[in-house]
Parts: structure tokens; C-alpha cells; sequence
């Protein structure tokens, strides 16, 4: 078992998928690639997921679980998180590879304004994208970036706990859900009174949680947090759409007064040597784009908004990122065009700048 996991760890796996009936895969530069050559048995997979649960009350129970999360570590290897699952009424497992070392903003490949970001001292930040596009790694960046330069008391509220943070100039609580506290809502709601300055929430994924997160930055903290949309636009709508009619216009207010930015990243192949490069649209809440957030039949405006305001803020789209990346050579053209918000009006732009 030690040894499939270090094999994929040293291929750069991003993902471990052990199956019964199937060979080990691992997810490496995006593409699930067989890492053996045989199968597992289910019973071999079931002795494997029993080694994976950490807790010895859940390992007792094995058998009577359907779905569950967790964390587990090897000396010498790596941190992972874990989700094992049933399918066909046998055990599958899913792996994602943690770094051991917190990675820095830069060595991401982050526009230098999410520093700014996340040195703001109150308001909202939300990191957006789909399932591993990296929004994990960019909240520990960001909250390392934090503890490097600031005096401040930083609470994370995980499911499960990833990266781990040392104290260094600030002092980081991390809390994992189901372990440290019941859930987000309850976490985040204790955390309140927990002399925070920072609250790092992993998820967005109800409306108490939105609603206490908000009350938060509100009252004077940053909270940070992600949800899981492809752009700010769609980032705004859906924050709105969670809350019933009657209440949507005051959410909306809410918002527009909390929001610092919307970072939305995609996570492209690279076009020589392997690995996948960030596309990365930053939003940043300016006045005129709370201006904006307040009348819903002015959302699209933002896009313009965002473009326009790249070399006063550093905010910017995806399609003006993806054009950088054309031209640095870092993704082809092809793979930034069907990653573009509007595939046409890049198509227009790139050859402008031919």
C-alpha cells in the first residue's frame, strides 16, 4: 500500500483511485492514468479502507459505511485526503495528494494582488472553480501569506483538515468538522467568539453558513471561504439564489458591502513539460462594482469592469489571463480558447494582437 502511494506521489499524482475489480489509477497533469498492473480484490480494497480511517469507533463499523471523509498521513510520503465510498456493494477509495510544505502564492503562479487580498483586514473572499482546480491550496496559500506577515488569530474550520499550519507570526486554529465541531454552521458560529481576526471556512454549503459568514465580515473579520462556481458573475448569483425571494435584495446589500474580491481559477494543461498552469479571474469589490452588485440587470457589466480595472487594481478575466498565457507560451492556444468565458470574442482578440 506504502509503496502504490509513494509511487504516485513521486509521478506528481494530484489523485489516488483504488477500486475493487480495478487497477490502482492515479489522476496525474489532469488524465487518470493506470499506476498497476493488477486488480484489487474487494477484500483486499476493504483491508485497505479499514487502514485509511484513523478513528478506531469508524473502523469498527466499517462494514455499515457508506460514504465517509477523512484524513490520513504516511512519514516520508504525504498528507491525504481521503473518501471512501461504496459502489456495487463494494469499497472504492479516493486519495487526494496534500504537500507537506504550504505552498507560497508565487510559487502557484498567483497574480501578486492576492496578496493584497489577503491582507485586507475585514470583509469577504471567496476562492471559486470547479472540483480540483486548486481552490484548497490557494486558501492555505493565502492564510500562510497571513502567518508570515501578520500579528492576527487565524481559525480554520476544514472537512477535512489538509494543509497544516505552523504558528509563526500569527497563531492559526485549525479545526476539523465531525472531529473538532459538528459542522460549518456550528464551527463558524463558536468561532465568533473566539477572538478571531481571520476565519477560513471550507465550504459554503447551506444558507446558515453563508448567512453567519456574512455576519461575520460584517462584524469586522476576513472570512475566506470557496464555493463551486466557474466565474464571479455566477459566484454573486448564486450567494442570492440560496436565500428565499423575500430575503435575496437585503442579500444582495449584504454582498456588495462585505465583498473584497472573487478569485475564479481554472487549471489548464501546460504546453510543454507537463503539469497544468492556473487561469485565474480575480474581482475585486470596488465601489463601482458594488454599485453594480445592487442592480442584478447590471451583473454582466463586471466582466467589463474586471478588464478595465487590471492595471489600476489588478483585477482581471479570464480571457485577459488566458491571453497572457497564450503569449507566455505556457498553454496552447486551443486549450486557453475552450477554457475562454466567450470562446468568439477571444478567437477576436488573440488575432488583433497577432
Amino acid at each position: 500500500m506504502i509503496e502504490i502511494v509513494k509511487a504516485a506521489v513521486q509521478r506528481g499524482a494530484s489523485d489516488l483511485h483504488l477500486k475493487a475489480g480495478d487497477v490502482v489509477r492515479a489522476r496525474v497533469n489532469g488524465a487518470l492514468q493506470p499506476l498497476t498492473k493488477q486488480r484489487l480484490t474487494p477484500e483486499q480494497t476493504r483491508q485497505i479502507a479499514s487502514q485509511l480511517i484513523s478513528d478506531p469507533r469508524d473502523r469498527e463499523r466499517l462494514d455499515e459505511i457508506k460514504d465517509y471523509d477523512g484524513s490520513w498521513a504516511a512519514p516520508g510520503v504525504g498528507r491525504f485526503r481521503v473518501n471512501i465510498l461504496r459502489q456495487r456493494g463494494t469499497f472504492m477509495i479516493v486519495m487526494r495528494v496534500i504537500p507537506m510544505e504550504v505552498p507560497a502564492l508565487d510559487d502557484l503562479g498567483m497574480p501578486p494582488v492576492l496578496r493584497t487580498i489577503a491582507e485586507s483586514e475585514r470583509g469577504l473572499v471567496l476562492v471559486t472553480g470547479i472540483t480540483g482546480s486548486g481552490k484548497s491550496t490557494t486558501l492555505a496559500a493565502m492564510i500562510d501569506h497571513i502567518n508570515a506577515t501578520s500579528h492576527r488569530h487565524v481559525i480554520t474550520l476544514e472537512d477535512p483538515i489538509e494543509f497544516l499550519h505552523r504558528d509563526r507570526q500569527a497563531s492559526v486554529t485549525q479545526r476539523e468538522v465531525g472531529g473538532d465541531t459538528s459542522s460549518f454552521a456550528v464551527g463558524l458560529r463558536a468561532a465568533l467568539r473566539e477572538d478571531p481576526d481571520v476565519i477560513l471556512v471550507g465550504e459554503m454549503r447551506d444558507t446558515e453558513t453563508i448567512d453567519t459568514a456574512l455576519k461575520a465580515a460584517e462584524t469586522g473579520h476576513l472570512v475566506l471561504s470557496t464555493l463551486h462556481t466557474q466565474n464571479a458573475v455566477r459566484t454573486v448569483s448564486r450567494i442570492v439564489a440560496v436565500f428565499p425571494p423575500e430575503e435575496q435584495e437585503m442579500v444582495r446589500v449584504r454582498f456588495a458591502e462585505t465583498i473584497v474580491a472573487v478569485v475564479s481559477q481554472r487549471l489548464l494543461p501546460r504546453k510543454q513539460g507537463g503539469g497544468r498552469a492556473p487561469a485565474v479571474e480575480v474581482m475585486l469589490g470596488t465601489g463601482t462594482v458594488k454599485d453594480v452588485l445592487l442592480e442584478p440587470e447590471r451583473i454582466d457589466e463586471i466582466f467589463d469592469l474586471m478588464a478595465e480595472g487590471r492595471q489600476q487594481y489588478g483585477s482581471q478575466t479570464f480571457d485577459q489571463h488566458l491571453m497572457d498565457l497564450v503569449k507566455e507560451e505556457a498553454v496552447s492556444y486551443e486549450v486557453a480558447k475552450a477554457a475562454a468565458n466567450n470562446p468568439g470574442d477571444f478567437e477576436l482578440k488573440m488575432r488583433m494582437f497577432a
